[in-house]
């Protein structure tokens, strides 16, 4: 993924997940130096509705919106960050 074009996609993941990647609130998870196919899997995961728990009732939109061109560059910019 490109990591410059996932940086402005990912701004909307900074209300739950930090604008460092690191979450304010303790039960969202880290999503700064995550390895890069997990978070490709965990939003296709959701996109499709194949991931039901947890926070999948806010998750599954917010991946909805995403292509798997966007998906790929929003997990290349965060597991890029160090």
């Amino acid at each position: 993924g490109d990591a410059a074009a996932g940086k402005a996609k990912a701004a909307v993941c900074a209300a739950c997940h930090g604008a460092d990647g690191i979450a304010m609130i303790p039960s969202y998870p880290n999503l700064k130096g995550q390895n890069e196919q997990y978070l490709v899997g965990a939003l296709k995961a959701y996109k499709n509705k194949q991931r039901n728990g947890g926070m999948a009732m806010v998750m599954q939109p917010q991946a909805s919106m995403l292509s798997d061109t966007d998906i790929a560059n929003v997990a290349a910019y965060f597991a890029q960050m160090k």
